[in-house]
C-alpha cells in the first residue's frame, strides 16, 4: 500500500499549494521513490472542462483525457510523470458517483448522508490513484482552504484515512500565510495559528507547516509557532517569494523537507539526486539574451488562461539560452489597433481556445505572420485559424469559417465529425488526450520531432475538412502530420515561411523544464535568427 502526503492550505487561497505538493514529489522522486500526485478540488462541477477560463484558468488534460486544473499542468512539469483520471477529482465527481449508486440502489434502501457515503467515497478516489500508480508515495493536494463548506467532507475522509491507515502512513503538510504589516514590516503568526486551530477542529494535527511570507521567519517566531501549533520547530518550512518557481524545491530541500516527510513515513532515507534541477535554475538565473514572442489570445488578462503555453515558452528559451519576454496581446484590442503591436515582437504564438469573440485578431496576427516571414506556432483553434486564413487570404476562397462559427458558411474549412453532431452533453466529449500522429519525411515537423510517430493530446471538437487538403496544397501548403487511422490532419506547415507550423493537438502540455517541448524549440531558435 501507497504511502500518503496530504497538502492543505489556510488563511488564503492562491498561496501556491499546488507548488508546494510538486516540489515535495519531486524530492521525493530525486531519492528514488516512485511518486504520483493528485487533486482534489471541492467545487461542485464534474471537471473544469466546461468552466470559464476567467473563473479557473487552463484546462489541463492528461495523457488520457481527463479534463482538469491546472495544477497537474505543474505536478507533471515537476515531476515529469503521465498523470491520469484518479489525479483529479471534484466534489462534483464524487457527488456524481454517490447519486449514481444511490439510483442504482447500491445503498439497499439506506439514507444516503455526508459521512459515510460521501466520506467513503472520498476516499475511495484517493485509494483509486494507489491502484493506478502502484506509486510508494502520493501527495494529493486539497483544493480551497481550510473552513470552506465546501470542503469539509474532504477534510473529514483525510481524518478518517489517517484513523484506518495508520498515523505511521500518513503526512498532513499545511501551507498558510505569514503576512508583513505595511509600516512595521513585521511578520504575524496569528492567522497561522488560527488555521492551525481550525484543523484540529476538525480532527486533524498537522504534520509540517509551510509558510507562506515575504522573507524567511525568524527562529524565535519559527519557535513560536511550534509552541501555539504543537509542530516541531524544524518542521516550520520557510516558502519565501522567488523569482523562479524552479527554485522552490531546493529551498525546500535546503530546510529537508523531504527528510522530515520519509522520517515521518518511515522510509529509508535513499540518496537524493537534484543535479538535472540545478543545472535548470543556474541556467535560467544567468540568461542574458532575450527573444520576445508575442501571444495573441482573448484572455491575456488572465495569464493561468494560458499557464502551460507561456511554462513551454520559457523551457524552449532555457534550451536555446535566453529569456523569453512574452507580450501579452489582446486580439480583440489588435482587432481596434491594427498590426502596430504586432512589430515589436520576433516571434507570434496562437494559443488555443473557443468561440468567435476576437478570432479577427488572430487572424490578423497569422497573416501578419505570414506575409513578414515572422515565426509562428499555431495550436489547436491557432492551427484551425491559420488554415482559414491562407484559404481566404492565398486559395482566394469567399466565406471561408469554422463550422463552430458559422454553421452556414460557403466554405466550412474547420468542419465537425458525424459522431460530433448529436451529441448535447458539452463536458468530456469532445477528442481528448493522445492520439497517434504521423510525420512526414523531409517536412519540418520531420526535422523537428526527428521521428515518423508521435502522440500529442488534444482537446477540441471540430476537425480540418479534408476536401479542401488539394486546394491549399495547391498553393503551397503542406499537411505534415496526420492521424494514421482516421486521417484527420495534425500539422500544416508552409515551406518557404521561415517558420510556420500549425498543429491541431496541445504540445505545450508534454513539455518539460528539462525537455522542451520540439515545436516551442523551433519557434524560439527561428525567432531569435534576425532576418
Amino acid at each position: 500500500m501507497a504511502k500518503y502526503v496530504f497538502v492543505t492550505g489556510g488563511v488564503v487561497s492562491g498561496l501556491g499549494k499546488g507548488i508546494t505538493a510538486a516540489s515535495i514529489a519531486l524530492l521525493l522522486k530525486s531519492r528514488g521513490y516512485k511518486v504520483f500526485m493528485q487533486k482534489f478540488d471541492p467545487y461542485i462541477n464534474v471537471d473544469p472542462g466546461t468552466m470559464s477560463p476567467y473563473q479557473h484558468g487552463e484546462v489541463f488534460v492528461t495523457a488520457d483525457g481527463a479534463e482538469t486544473d491546472l495544477d497537474l499542468g505543474h505536478y507533471e512539469r515537476f515531476i515529469d510523470e503521465e498523470l491520469n483520471y484518479t489525479s483529479s477529482v471534484s466534489m462534483g465527481k464524487i457527488y456524481s458517483s454517490v447519486l449514481e449508486k444511490e439510483r442504482r440502489g447500491d445503498y439497499l434502501g439506506g439514507t444516503v448522508q455526508i459521512v459515510p457515503h460521501v466520506t467513503n467515497e472520498i476516499k475511495s478516489s484517493i485509494f483509486a490513484s494507489d491502484e493506478s500508480s502502484h506509486a510508494d508515495i502520493i501527495i494529493t493536494e486539497i483544493g480551497g482552504t481550510v473552513g470552506d463548506i465546501e470542503g469539509s467532507a474532504i477534510l473529514e475522509s483525510l481524518r478518517q484515512m489517517r484513523n484506518e491507515i495508520g498515523v505511521e502512513n500518513t503526512v498532513f503538510v499545511h501551507t498558510t500565510l505569514v503576512p508583513s504589516l505595511y509600516g512595521s514590516h513585521e511578520l504575524k503568526t496569528k492567522p497561522t495559528q488560527q488555521s492551525v486551530i481550525e484543523l484540529r477542529r476538525i480532527g486533524i494535527q498537522p504534520d509540517i507547516i509551510v509558510t507562506r511570507s515575504e522573507k524567511a521567519l525568524s527562529p524565535e517566531l519559527k519557535s513560536k509557532l511550534s509552541l501555539f501549533t504543537s509542530i516541531p520547530k524544524e518542521n516550520v518550512i520557510d516558502a519565501i517569494d522567488l523569482k523562479n518557481v524552479y527554485r522552490i524545491p531546493l529551498n525546500f530541500k535546503i530546510q529537508k523537507i523531504d527528510e522530515i516527510v520519509l522520517k515521518r513515513l518511515g522510509m529509508n532515507l535513499k540518496r537524493s539526486n537534484t543535479s538535472d534541477l540545478e543545472k535548470i535554475v543556474n541556467k535560467v538565473e544567468n540568461l542574458k539574451d532575450t527573444v520576445t514572442i508575442g501571444l495573441v489570445g482573448k484572455y491575456t488578462s488572465l495569464k493561468d488562461a494560458y499557464l502551460s503555453v507561456s511554462e513551454a515558452l520559457k523551457h524552449a528559451g532555457y534550451h536555446k539560452n535566453v529569456c523569453v519576454e512574452i507580450k501579452w496581446i489582446d486580439s480583440e484590442e489588435l482587432e481596434k489597433s491594427g498590426i502596430e503591436t504586432l512589430k515589436t515582437v520576433e516571434g507570434i504564438i496562437i494559443p488555443g481556445g473557443f468561440g468567435i469573440r476576437g478570432t479577427d485578431g488572430k487572424k490578423l496576427a497569422i497573416k501578419y505572420a505570414r506575409e513578414n516571414n515572422i515565426p509562428l506556432l499555431g495550436i489547436c483553434f491557432g492551427m484551425q485559424l491559420a488554415a482559414i486564413e491562407f484559404a481566404e487570404s492565398v486559395c482566394g476562397l469567399n466565406d471561408c469559417n469554422s463550422y463552430e462559427l458559422n454553421s452556414n458558411c460557403e466554405n466550412p474549412i474547420i468542419d465537425i465529425m458525424e459522431e460530433q453532431k448529436n451529441i448535447a452533453a458539452l463536458g468530456g466529449t469532445m477528442r481528448l488526450g493522445n492520439y497517434d500522429c504521423k510525420i512526414e519525411k523531409g517536412t519540418l515537423a520531420y526535422s523537428l520531432y526527428k521521428k515518423l510517430n508521435i502522440q500529442e493530446r488534444h482537446r477540441h471538437r471540430y476537425e480540418f475538412n479534408s476536401d479542401y487538403k488539394s486546394k491549399l496544397e495547391e498553393k503551397g501548403m503542406v499537411f505534415s502530420g496526420y492521424n494514421p487511422k482516421t486521417g484527420l490532419v495534425e500539422i500544416i506547415e508552409i515551406p518557404e515561411h521561415k517558420y510556420f507550423i500549425a498543429c491541431q493537438f496541445h504540445p505545450e502540455f508534454k513539455s518539460r523544464p528539462t525537455k522542451p517541448h520540439p515545436l516551442f524549440v523551433g519557434l524560439i531558435k527561428n525567432s531569435k535568427i534576425k532576418s
